[in-house]
């Protein structure tokens, strides 16, 4: 036997034809869509399947619904996925709904990034880095330690002020401090969860901040996707 998974996932009623819109953009065919007596619609992108119904009280702002899908190419996925939004929208939506996020690499072993709909479901996608899915300790370093645990409330927990609390800790140490790509990644997550929050002026000043920091070319590499996240933000 072979069977499938297909998630459905909740949809503001008004908005059903938003978000179906939104899937097109990230390279869905639709395969159903109706209005009534219910609204109810289908997408497909190659092997992966998803389904919306609607519901005329959902409060997109407060959803915590969504799936994982996982692929062998995420990095492609991603830039297929910016790149559609950019044609559809003008832009690559980072904050607000719908938003795409920044590729990651997580201590559970997965390169991912997460994608979230004008009704609020976040797909997350991801691929595998290591042989080891479980959870790494988080490390000792206290930078180090700030960046995997602020990472893991953000896009496990989506604890957003519970990982502003360890990053604005962090980086108020007056006896320690990070290298310049630790300092980067701080200051971009920060801003990130700042513009999320709603709080445009301090995230100006923290993007502000990290474009002024000068690094190597091997910690270039290192900040590669914090890089591309603070371009982003910025535009």
């Amino acid at each position: 036997m072979t069977e499938t998974t297909i998630p459905m996932l909740p949809c503001r009623t008004s908005l059903i034809e938003t978000t179906v819109d939104f899937y097109t953009a990230l390279g869905f065919e639709t395969t159903y869509l109706q209005k009534s007596p219910y609204a109810y619609a289908a997408v497909e992108r190659g092997s992966v399947e998803l389904q919306l119904y609607g519901m005329k009280e959902y409060e997109p702002a407060f959803s915590h619904s969504g799936c994982y899908v996982l692929t062998d190419d995420v990095d492609g996925l991603h830039a297929a996925f910016r790149a559609g939004l950019k044609e559809a929208y003008g832009r690559v939506p980072a904050r607000g709904l719908p938003r795409i996020g920044p590729l990651k690499d997580m201590s559970y072993g997965m390169r991912q990034f997460l994608v979230t709909d004008p009704t609020g479901n976040t797909i997350r996608v991801g691929q595998p880095i290591s042989e080891d899915q479980n959870h790494r300790p988080a490390p000792k370093e206290i930078f180090a330690r700030a960046l995997h645990m602020a990472d893991l409330f953000v896009d496990s927990k989506q604890d957003l002020p519970g990982a502003a609390k360890i990053i604005d800790r962090a980086l108020g140490l007056t006896d320690e401090h990070p290298t310049p790509a630790q300092r980067l990644r701080l200051l971009v997550l920060r801003a990130d969860i700042a513009q999320r929050m709603g709080d445009a002026e301090r995230a100006a000043a923290l993007l502000e901040a990290a474009a002024g920091i000068r690094l190597g070319a091997e910690e270039r590499d290192a900040a590669a996707d914090a890089l591309s996240r603070l371009t982003d933000l910025r535009s």
